[in-house]
């Protein structure tokens, strides 16, 4: 390997951000967009497009544990996400040839499946790459990326629809989809942990990559228990919080796009994108900073943030719907967001350093957040439908406030902290990751 001992090259680390920026847009397909497409274009009620954006959360929810199982468990963690990323190209060209409410839920569903692996193979790669001694960084620099590719990738799907039409936003994410396919490849295969990857136990010093782990493709990792993960108190109280966390975010978002294209069909497109940027350019800077504070502050006071801005999210959705309003708004959104994204990955690395079940363990949570987020959507259409948009965003908004709590009073410290200032013995490489 052409690289110093233990470190990636400047390759790899290049095409991972790559990777990261291009995935931003492909892993969470047509995201709003399509509650804007369904209402706008194809007249939907709240009800249906309720039920349609389901459908995906729902086969994702069941995708999740098995998709974190099969990359922990393959040495071919590149070629699964480029096959993914093809697949949800597909998807999205075969949403605009569908009308039907059972066509769309069907196209959805096997979309929200293929996206399953997305985030625990990122997740594993990078960790496989950096280990864990460089994860806060890289993880936030991950999402950094990754938000300001959804800038990029809203803007153009907002303006596609506004001055073209609605169906070129489906273009523009099956682009992008092929493109994230060529970059995977990029990743030199052979500068890969494959067992440090799963959060498996380091064969050398325990702290470094380790090269021995990399040239032993056919050895038996070493692996613990399902059990001695999934029973650990600590995971127990961070899926409940992450569960309540996702059902009263998963739905506000959609709840305004719906809001504001009800009466403004040909501008609504123009809106959604606005909002989606705002909360983008706040998450780049705060996804950023949050993997560097964590090394100092730990994770808890700074995810406590992110937990915090939720409810007031909430609140204030309820008290007007102008455009420039819920748009500002948006910026809470950027925060909660971003740190849930970035601390989400380092809690579950914490709890699952040495077992070798780090990946299964996200899509295990991954699985539970998805159950709220899928429930969020269904209700909080349920409850426009019956009660209007003020009492939807105030359910979602208390529901929020228990996530707070929970998280607060019962949730530990995971993070060990380092003995020694790595930034100022090694600057350059903090620099890199």
């Amino acid at each position: 390997m052409n690289v110093e001992y233990g470190v990636p090259s400047r390759r790899s680390l290049r095409a991972l951000d790559l990777l990261a920026f291009f995935l931003a847009d492909v892993k969470g397909g047509v995201g709003p967009f399509l509650a804007v497409y369904l209402q706008a274009t194809l007249h939907w009620d709240s009800a249906s497009i309720g039920m349609a954006l389901s459908a995906a959360s729902l086969t994702g929810v069941i995708a999740q544990t098995p998709a974190g199982a099969l990359v922990d468990r393959l040495r071919q963690k590149r070629e699964l996400v480029a096959l993914a990323a093809l697949l949800v190209a597909v998807g999205c060209l075969a949403t605009l040839r569908v009308r039907s409410v059972p066509e769309v839920m069907t196209v959805q569903a096997l979309m929200g499946m293929v996206e399953a692996v997305f985030q625990p193979a990122l997740a594993g790669i990078s960790l496989g790459l950096v280990g864990y001694e460089w994860l806060d960084r890289r993880i936030g620099r991950n999402e950094s990326i990754s938000h300001a590719g959804n800038v990029v990738a809203a803007l153009s799907a907002g303006l596609l629809g506004y001055f073209v039409s609605q169906s070129w936003i489906f273009y523009t994410v099956a682009a992008i989809s092929v493109v994230s396919a060529l970059t995977t490849f990029a990743i030199r295969g052979d500068e890969i942990d494959y067992e440090l990857a799963r959060g498996g136990a380091h064969v050398g010093d325990g702290n470094a990559n380790d090269e021995a782990a990399r040239n032993r493709p056919h050895a038996e990792p070493r692996v613990s228990g399902l059990s001695v993960v999934l029973t650990d108190r600590r995971i127990l109280i961070f899926t409940a919080s992450a569960v309540l966390f996702n059902f009263a975010n998963a739905a506000m978002l959609p709840l305004v796009g719906q809001r504001i294209s009800a009466g403004k069909p040909h501008s609504s497109s123009l809106f959604m994108a606005a909002g989606i940027i705002v909360a983008q350019l706040v998450m780049v800077p705060v996804a950023a900073m949050a993997g560097r504070l964590t090394e100092v502050w730990g994770r808890k006071s700074i995810f406590l943030i992110g937990f915090i801005a939720l409810p007031i999210r909430g609140v204030l959705f309820t008290l007007s719907d102008q455009p420039s309003f819920v748009i500002s708004v948006q910026i809470l959104d950027g925060v909660g967001a971003a740190l849930f994204g970035v601390l989400s990955v380092l809690v579950v690395a914490d709890l699952t350093k040495g077992t070798g079940r780090f990946n299964i363990t996200q899509g295990a949570i991954a699985t539970a957040t998805g159950v709220g987020a899928s429930l969020s959507m269904l209700l909080a259409g349920l409850i426009v439908e019956y009660a209007g948009y003020q009492a939807a965003f105030l359910s979602l908004a208390a529901v929020a406030t228990v996530a707070l709590l929970i998280f607060w009073t019962l949730m530990p410290e995971t993070k060990e902290f380092a003995t020694a200032d790595r930034e100022a013995e090694r600057p350059e490489r903090a620099a890199q990751y």
